[in-house]
């Protein structure tokens, strides 16, 4: 049985959106962070050396990091379902969002909220690649509802952790991003999106 280990507040709420949109049979486990450090308890860290969010358990199968989850789901439960063939007009655009979600978008959010007020120089670098990765964004969502096309694809799993509950914690102005924010809509009135947060994060839901 597929097992999601959910870790309150973090990119395994990604693997949950993906299962909801694939309606596919999963067990779901919610583990709450600690009180004295806002960690990932023990159980959790044990579940997998790497001890990060996300983690799944299928058979004798354990699995963490985002985009492994999502090629084991897609390839072994996913019917095809989110993912272009290679010879689709937007594979290559599929590609490249589904990869600099993770690879570079979400790493600079990071090194941004890590740094805090640190060096001026590197939060001046991280800046410019924020925002470039804002204009790349908007640019793209002018063109088309989703990032690899006018049908949500697993890039859009990847990359609506960074522009919802990330900005919880980072709160970054799309007052001059009219497309992004109507990206951010489209994700928010999605059934599958909303199911996803009823279980993963239900403070944020609503």
């Amino acid at each position: 049985m597929l097992t999601v280990h959910h870790l309150g507040i973090s990119q395994s709420e990604r693997i949950v959106w993906l299962c909801e949109e694939l309606g596919i049979d999963y067990e779901f486990k919610r583990y709450q962070r600690r009180s004295d450090n806002a960690l990932a308890p023990d159980d959790y860290k044990a579940l997998h050396p790497a001890g990060t969010a996300p983690i799944i358990t299928d058979g004798d199968v354990t699995l963490p990091e985002s985009g492994a989850i999502i090629d084991y789901i897609t390839a072994k439960y996913g019917d095809g379902g989110l993912v272009p063939s290679p010879s689709s007009p937007n594979f290559a655009d599929y590609l490249f969002w589904y990869h600099y979600s993770n690879a570079s978008f979400m790493a600079v959010l990071l090194a941004k909220m890590m740094i805090g007020e640190g060096s001026a120089d590197r939060g001046a670098l991280l800046d410019d690649r924020i925002e470039r990765g804002f204009a790349m964004l908007e640019d793209q969502l002018g063109k088309s509802d989703y990032l690899a096309g006018n049908e949500l694809t697993a890039a859009d799993i990847m990359m609506g952790f960074e522009l919802t509950t990330v900005r919880a914690f980072m709160p970054f102005d799309l007052e001059s991003r009219p497309n992004i924010r109507a990206y951010i809509d489209r994700i928010q009135a999605r059934p599958a999106y909303q199911r996803a947060m009823a279980k993963a994060e239900p403070e944020m839901a609503g």
